[in-house]
């Protein structure tokens, strides 16, 4: 109460000085100088205009504030807002907040500056004053409020806004005029929005961050139905095969499991997808081809070139072996004659490329895949890697199809 009727003696004894200061110049007008009742008048008046201005200020401050202090009553605010938003990012989250305000007028934005002013038009809050254009406060009221932002950008990558809401006029005139919490209106507005956005931003965020793992999932999952519809198969073939050799040529049979055992062992399953490396997946393709050497005999050659140095590369598992299978089953297999299996390894400017290459049948090959393994293969990448990884496939000279996976070099995966 007590900083409500200080707000009010302020006005009121603001105003009074400045129709006692009228009232000396009117005194010493010739003629109609003599005559004190019309400014008498006026004063009285304009007086009783200004404390109804100052209650009705309090009031609609104390509505839409709930409280009366130093910083509600002010016609000017300033407010300092944090975005956890690189600056840029943060300055246009605030223009877009700043040009939603309702009647808002003109807005100039400079995005190098990282500054925003804006011009708002006042509302008419209790609609038409008392005594409408002929009420002396009015003679001196102000239209319009003006609004001035800036981000500033820290360290953290984040931005720090500093946001006025003033009138569209100099300070001194606050000794006289109330904006009936206009800007106080604005400020808290424009406040309200920016949290709204970010709030906004961060459900996004969270919603793609929970499809992605939805996403790994999936991919995981269909991985692992491919895992339980090929291996039984390649199993079966395979001691079917070794049970044939053990009649015919013990020493094969025998050189046919252990390519096996090999191979099962880097099969054994890894918690959510964890990492391999090439050198693993290399063994892994190597007692697989192996197996296929044996079972297709001449048929089959193998050419491996991979720098020791590479074998310690991060790589997502049984991404080598599903090349290495579309070659034999897609290149190889439907040729009489056979063919060659290239596996080559690379690194070049922070990348590790592997490549699998065949001399098969080639894209129009008459074994036409429904490229699940590939598309496999790709949304893995995507997920583990963003736009870091890649997988390519084309056409190999003179015959043949050549697959390359592109890796960052030795690096943790991106997305976990």
């Amino acid at each position: 109460m007590f900083k409500s009727l200080l707000f009010v003696l302020r006005i009121a004894l603001a105003w009074l000085l400045a129709i006692l200061l009228l009232s000396g110049l009117w005194s010493e007008l010739p003629l109609i100088g003599r005559w004190d009742w019309p400014i008498a008048m006026f004063g009285m008046l304009t007086m009783a205009l200004v404390v109804a201005g100052a209650f009705s200020h309090l009031g609609r401050v104390r509505l839409i504030a709930g409280r009366i202090d130093r910083s509600t009553l002010g016609n000017r605010q300033r407010r300092q807002i944090e975005i956890p938003f690189e600056a840029g990012e943060a300055f246009d989250l605030l223009d877009a907040a700043i040009r939603e305000l309702p009647r808002i007028q003109h807005v100039e934005s400079a995005r190098d500056s990282l500054q925003i002013r804006a011009k708002v038009a006042r509302p008419d809050t209790y609609g038409e004053r008392p005594l409408g254009r002929f009420n002396p406060v009015l003679w001196f009221g102000i239209a319009r409020n003006q609004i001035l932002a800036t981000v500033t950008p820290r360290a953290d990558d984040a931005g720090s806004v500093t946001l006025i809401c003033e009138p569209e006029a100099g300070t001194w005139t606050d000794w006289f005029l109330v904006d009936d919490g206009t800007n106080y209106e604005n400020a808290e507005a424009i406040s309200r929005a920016v949290a709204r956005r970010v709030a906004e931003r961060r459900r996004r965020e969270q919603a793609a961050a929970a499809q992605t793992a939805t996403e790994k999932e999936l991919t995981v999952a269909r991985l692992s139905l491919l895992h339980a519809q090929v291996e039984p198969h390649f199993l079966y073939n395979t001691l079917a095969s070794a049970q044939l050799l053990t009649r015919s040529d013990p020493a094969r049979a025998d050189e046919m499991l252990g390519h096996l055992i090999q191979y099962l062992r880097h099969s054994l399953p890894r918690t959510e997808d964890e990492l391999s490396t090439l050198g693993t997946e290399l063994e892994r393709a190597l007692a697989y081809l192996e197996i296929l050497k044996i079972r297709m005999g001449p048929r089959l050659n193998v050419q491996v070139d991979v720098p020791e140095a590479l074998r310690a590369t991060p790589l997502p598992p049984m991404m080598l072996q599903t090349l290495v299978e579309n070659a034999i089953k897609h290149g190889l297999e439907p040729r009489t004659a056979g063919g060659t299996i290239w596996i080559r390894a690379r690194r070049q400017e922070g990348q590790v490329t592997v490549t699998v290459a065949d001399d098969g049948e080639g894209l129009g090959g008459k074994s036409n895949g429904t490229g699940i393994g590939l598309a496999n293969v790709r949304e893995r990448l995507r997920l583990r890697y963003g736009n870091d990884a890649s997988l390519a496939v084309v056409a190999n000279f003179p015959s043949g199809v050549a697959a390359t996976l592109t890796l960052p070099a030795r690096t943790e995966a991106i997305h976990d």
